[in-house]
């Protein structure tokens, strides 16, 4: 079985800048003008999951809330904090969550549509 998680978004360009450029994952290929929608995927070259942003002429007004977040897990405790730090580098600050359990237990941030993201230490 694979996983993908598909979300519309209104700016491609920064969706690529955010989920390759700094949190750095794999730009696994783009699609465009595929019944009127153009696209892009993010995750690890290998892994059996990736992220799909698109757009179309249909441009929904997205409202996350404080409840609709990803999380990265890392096993790597040290690039772990090299994530964070990279991304409060590109003066991207964190946010308070919600749940607190994130707060303990990694670090949340949002992307340039307004959804969070946390990363955080995998227990396993």
């Amino acid at each position: 079985m694979k996983f993908r998680a598909a979300r519309h978004t209104n700016d491609l360009q920064a969706i690529y800048e955010f989920y390759h450029d700094i949190l750095g994952l794999d730009f696994l290929g783009q699609f465009k003008e595929h019944e009127s929608y153009n696209g892009m995927f993010f995750g690890k070259e290998g892994e059996n999951w990736h992220l799909e942003f698109t757009t179309s002429s249909d441009a929904p007004d997205h409202h996350p809330d404080e409840d609709d977040i990803w999380v990265f897990y890392f096993t790597d405790e040290q690039l772990l904090q090299e994530k964070i730090k990279a991304i409060v580098n590109q003066g991207i600050p964190k946010v308070t969550s919600k749940n607190p359990y994130w707060d303990r237990h990694g670090a949340t941030f949002l992307d340039p549509d307004g959804f969070r993201i946390v990363l955080a230490l995998s227990k396993s």
